[in-house]
C-alpha cells in the first residue's frame, strides 16, 4: 500500500533537486527521506529516480508517476481544505515567503490578526529578499513586489504599488537635480540586486522604457536602499511603502521628470498545477482588505 509520506518525500526530492534539500524542506534527516523513497519504489517494483553522485535524474517510470503523485497529494489537500470549509473553519499548514522589508513593515503585521482569527493555521513565513523557487523550495505561494517573470506561477495582485525616484537634500544640493530621463543618465545610482540596474522603469506615450545611470550601490535589502539614498549616496527608485516615512520626514525628496515611474504591484503568486485551496484564497482576500485600494502606507 502505498503512503501519503512516502508520496511526499518523492514529490520533495524531484522539485529540491536532491534528498538533502529535499530533507530540508521537510524538515527531516536524510536517512528517513531515503527510506520514504526506497519503500515507495519498493511498493511499485519499479525505480523512480536514478541517482549519482552529483545528481538525480527521473527515469521513464519515475517521470510517469511524478504526475500521478502529485495529483493525489493536491486531492488530499483539497479534501481537508473541504472538510475545514464546511466546519467553517481554516487548518493545517501554510508555507509563504516574502522579501524582507515588506514583510517586516506589512506583511507580518496584516497577517497577525488573520492568525489569530484562524488558530488551526499553522503558518511558516520565511522572509528573505532572494527570489525563492516557490516550486522547488515548496512553498504554497509567494509575496512578491513588480514583475513576475516565472511562467509557473499564477499571480493575484493585492495592492498597486507607486515607486518615486528619491534622492536626499544633500545630494540634489552637491549633484543638481535632474530634470529629464536624458540628465538621469549622468547622476548616481542606487540599484536593488534582484532587479539589478535596469531597474528604473518610466511610462511614456510609446509605452514604458528603461534608463540607466552609474551604479553608485548594488544591495540586496530595501532598508538599505532607503539608507543610502538618505545618506546621500545617489538617486534610488523606491516603493512608497518603504519610503513613505522618509519623505514626509523630509529625509527624502521625490525627483520629478517628464515622466512618471511605471505602475507596480504587490503580488501573491501560486505554483501552476496545485491549486489555490481555501486558506490560500483567503489569506489573499485578507491582505487585500487590509491593504487597500489605494494602499494605506500611500496616506
Amino acid at each position: 500500500m502505498l503512503k501519503t509520506e512516502a508520496l511526499l518525500a518523492y514529490a520533495a526530492i524531484v522539485e529540491s533537486g536532491s534528498i538533502i534539500a529535499a530533507a530540508r524542506r521537510l524538515r527531516l534527516s536524510k536517512s528517513v527521506v531515503s527510506e520514504r523513497l526506497a519503500e515507495l519504489e519498493k511498493s511499485l517494483g519499479v525505480v523512480l529516480l536514478h541517482r549519482t553522485t552529483r545528481k538525480l535524474t527521473l527515469t521513464e517510470d519515475g517521470t510517469a508517476f511524478l504526475e500521478r503523485a502529485r495529483r493525489i497529494l493536491a486531492e488530499i489537500e483539497d479534501a481537508v481544505a473541504d472538510i475545514s470549509e464546511r466546519r467553517g473553519t481554516l487548518a493545517g499548514p501554510l508555507r509563504l515567503a516574502a522579501p524582507v522589508t515588506f514583510g517586516r513593515l506589512h506583511l507580518g503585521p496584516a497577517l497577525c490578526p488573520f492568525l489569530r482569527q484562524n488558530p488551526e493555521l499553522a503558518l511558516t513565513l520565511d522572509i528573505d529578499d532572494r527570489r525563492v523557487d516557490a516550486v522547488a523550495d515548496g512553498f504554497d505561494a509567494v509575496i512578491r513586489h513588480g514583475p513576475i517573470a516565472d511562467s509557473r506561477l499564477i499571480a493575484w495582485k493585492l495592492a498597486p504599488s507607486r515607486r518615486l525616484l528619491l534622492a536626499s537634500p544633500d545630494y540634489l544640493e552637491r549633484f543638481g537635480t535632474p530634470r529629464s530621463l536624458k540628465e538621469l543618465e549622468t547622476h548616481r545610482g542606487i540599484f536593488y540586486t534582484n532587479r539589478g540596474v535596469s531597474d528604473w522603469r518610466f511610462e511614456t506615450e510609446d509605452g514604458p522604457i528603461l534608463v540607466r545611470a552609474r551604479p553608485a550601490a548594488v544591495v540586496n535589502n530595501g532598508d538599505m536602499l532607503r539608507d543610502a539614498a538618505i545618506a546621500g549616496l545617489g538617486l534610488a527608485m523606491l516603493p512608497t511603502f518603504i519610503a513613505g516615512a522618509a519623505v514626509r520626514e523630509g529625509l527624502l525628496q521625490e525627483v520629478v521628470l517628464e515622466h512618471k515611474p511605471a505602475q507596480e504591484f504587490i503580488y501573491m503568486a501560486y505554483p501552476q498545477g496545485r491549486g489555490a485551496s481555501a486558506k490560500l484564497r483567503a489569506i489573499a482576500e485578507h491582505l487585500r482588505v487590509t491593504f487597500g485600494d489605494p494602499p494605506y502606507w500611500e496616506s
